[in-house]
């Protein structure tokens, strides 16, 4: 009788430990979809990766797209579809862009596809390969001879951000899959579904705010939601920019109004102080881009505004990132209000 109520404490301990784990968890981790129909977006892609599962006999995959759309999580899905129980043994997971070399390839990839594994018959074992578009042309090379030599026993699954960087030998034996972002309202909802499960005090407009600084990113919303809960308690717009450290928009867009007026020293008052409090040159224009797009302006004008901050945008990534290229910015989008008004 000991025994058993020894076993039945540790049992117990044993649950209150997962469930500890669990809450822990961050939420990126914990609310990680693991089928098909949780995917956020993406469906028609997500469709033709279930039809792979449905037959049981996948290829080898390339998923192409931005951050945080899924693509990582897609892969392990449909690893979890095809081989149930055998997942564990029979799937080697490795993040490309820290194990870029050509050691990888020949060490921990060759030795996990040389692996014996018992699996259901038509079943492969699967190597994922994160970030692959990171990995050296010589790693890639001998990827391929990889490849070619295990096709009976394993499948390859390579998520990345550009296929553009994985050789042609490499992407002529996959299927390719493109991903694209997500839309701020697909991501709102994934938001609004996280605040009712884990009781956050939220108002709409910190909802909004983290969908507008997280660009289609889920991974970044979930972290920055998780980040603004954690530090202050309630997610509104204020707490979310603080957390994110970007320019609020509000003020990007009073300064854009000034553009529009005219008026180059009002607006440049707001540049110097967004200045001053420390903004990259990269986030100030990333942020002028995103509410440009978004304001109410006559089309000629706007094609005007974006065309000279995509210009600007183009010197600042190559370096040329000071206050005085922000403010040259400041005095084109003035002349072009006083062209197209």
């Amino acid at each position: 009788m000991p025994e058993i109520e020894n076993m039945e404490s540790q049992s117990i301990s044993s649950k209150e430990n997962n469930a500890a784990k669990k809450k822990n968890l961050p939420w990126v981790e914990k609310y990680r979809p693991v089928k098909f129909d949780e995917i956020v977006g993406n469906e028609e892609t997500v469709a033709r990766l279930s039809v792979f599962a449905r037959q049981g006999n996948a290829p080898n995959i390339i998923i192409a797209g931005p951050p945080g759309v899924g693509k990582t999580t897609t892969i392990l899905c449909l690893a979890r579809i095809l081989l149930g129980d055998s997942f564990r043994e029979a799937v080697l997971e490795l993040n490309a862009s820290n194990e870029r070399g050509i050691d990888v390839v020949r060490n921990k990839i060759k030795s996990f596809a040389q692996q014996k594994v018992t699996l259901p018959p038509g079943r492969h074992k699967i190597i994922i390969l994160d970030e692959a578009d990171s990995m050296t042309e010589n790693a890639q090379q001998a990827l391929r001879r990889t490849m070619e030599i295990y096709s009976n026993t394993t499948r390859f699954a390579l998520a990345c951000n550009s296929s553009e960087r994985i050789i042609e030998p490499i992407q002529s034996r996959c299927a390719m899959l493109r991903y694209t972002k997500l839309s701020d309202a697909q991501v709102l909802a994934k938001l609004i579904e996280v605040c009712q499960k884990e009781n956050v005090t939220y108002d709409e407009s910190g909802l909004e705010a983290i969908a507008f600084t997280a660009q289609g990113d889920m991974r970044q919303a979930l972290n920055n939601l998780q980040s603004t809960h954690n530090g202050f308690g309630l997610v509104n717009s204020e707490n979310v920019f603080k957390v994110c450290d970007e320019p609020h928009p509000m003020i990007v867009q009073e300064m854009l109004e000034h553009c529009i007026n005219g008026d180059i020293h009002k607006a440049y008052k707001i540049m110097a102080k967004l200045w001053r409090l420390g903004y990259a040159a990269e986030d100030i224009i990333g942020n002028i881009f995103r509410v440009c797009k978004r304001m109410k302006m006559s089309e000629k004008l706007k094609l005007a505004f974006i065309r000279d901050i995509g210009e600007t945008h183009m010197k600042i990534v190559d370096g040329l990132n000071s206050l005085l290229q922000m403010s040259g910015l400041l005095a084109k989008l003035c002349e072009n209000s006083h062209e197209y008004s």
